[in-house]
């Protein structure tokens, strides 16, 4: 009979996790505030860290390790130094891919703190942060079809800090007395991309 060796015992795995757990929970109000008050967007290889879980967040990093040349699952211990350094320097808006930062900080960091590192690869933003008022670019839909609610999908995910495109309208043909109750029906629940991110208040 084979026996498989196990190289951690169950209580220091649980341990791990809800370490693990801790740091991405306290990510995400980062990653919030970044992205609403500096219009920056987080991610680790293209996949979007904005309004995620916790276990979401955990997914992404475990991604990584697709991405990588060693094909090692990046860890919240990496990522957290940085995304908290960026959350202090006042940055304008970027897009920031944690993943690629977080492994250029562990080849080329030469002994630099996760704040002076930062603050060198971002340099072209720290301290950019906009205090006028926000001027985005007003965008109205014409029609509700499912490429009309997927773009509605995408601009509203995409709003931020308001700073970008904002959905303002959606023009539609008159229908039945209650149309715009089906076509928020139809916004809430795609049966191709699932249901709708956010809450839905019909106001007639």
């Amino acid at each position: 009979m084979w026996k498989v060796p196990v190289t951690q015992k169950p209580d220091q795995c649980l341990g791990e996790w809800i370490d693990r757990e801790a740091l991405a929970e306290a990510m995400i109000p980062l990653i919030g505030q970044l992205y609403r008050n500096n219009n920056v967007v987080s991610s680790i290889y293209g996949r979007s860290l904005i309004n995620r879980s916790v276990i979401a967040i955990l997914k992404a990093h475990r991604f990584a390790r697709h991405r990588q040349s060693d094909a090692v699952e990046l860890s919240v211990h990496e990522t957290f130094p940085l995304i908290k350094a960026m959350s202090e320097l006042k940055l304008g808006a970027a897009s920031v891919d944690l993943g690629k930062l977080a492994v250029k900080f562990k080849t080329e960091g030469n002994g630099r703190t996760p704040e002076q590192f930062v603050r060198e690869e971002l340099a072209s933003v720290v301290g950019q942060q906009s205090t006028s008022r926000r001027k985005g670019t007003d965008v109205v839909l014409y029609g509700f079809g499912r490429i009309g609610r997927l773009l509605a999908r995408i601009l509203i995910e995409k709003t931020g800090g308001g700073e970008g495109l904002r959905l303002r309208a959606i023009v539609v043909r008159k229908g039945a007395e209650n149309d715009l109750v089906k076509r928020a029906s139809l916004l809430r629940r795609d049966s191709v991309h699932g249901p709708f991110d956010g809450t839905i208040t019909i106001d007639e």
